[in-house]
């Protein structure tokens, strides 16, 4: 794993307002690395992303997507602004569980290679 991007990850998510205390700070912190490292995941989530990571911290797909969700939701209510920063334009509706790592790693990866 590439130290860079864990750390990228991780500043922006406490940049978001999400702490390490939420369940889902650590699944959607591996769901952006995956979606950086594999973007063609993002294109299977329900069928390979969410399996991987609740295959890597022992827990069930539903429960990786609903506590991604809660992160969104954080997110959303918290820091819409600095979301739609990252997202680099303006968020009508709250995007989904997917768009949102989307957006994140979107940002993140832009981060990492500037």
């Amino acid at each position: 794993m590439d130290a860079n991007l864990i750390i990228a990850i991780q500043d922006s998510l406490w940049e978001l307002g999400v702490t390490e205390n939420y369940i889902g700070y650590h699944y959607t912190s591996y769901a952006v690395y995956c979606s950086i490292e594999q973007p063609d995941c993002l294109l299977l989530v329900t069928k390979w992303l969410y399996p991987s990571i609740a295959k890597k911290y022992g827990t069930s797909s539903a429960a990786v997507e609903r506590n991604i969700r809660t992160i969104l939701d954080i997110v959303w209510r918290k820091n819409k602004d600095s979301l739609e920063q990252i997202a680099r334009h303006k968020l009508d509706q709250k995007p989904t569980a997917t768009q949102f790592i989307s957006i994140l790693a979107y940002g993140i990866k832009g981060k990492v290679i500037a």
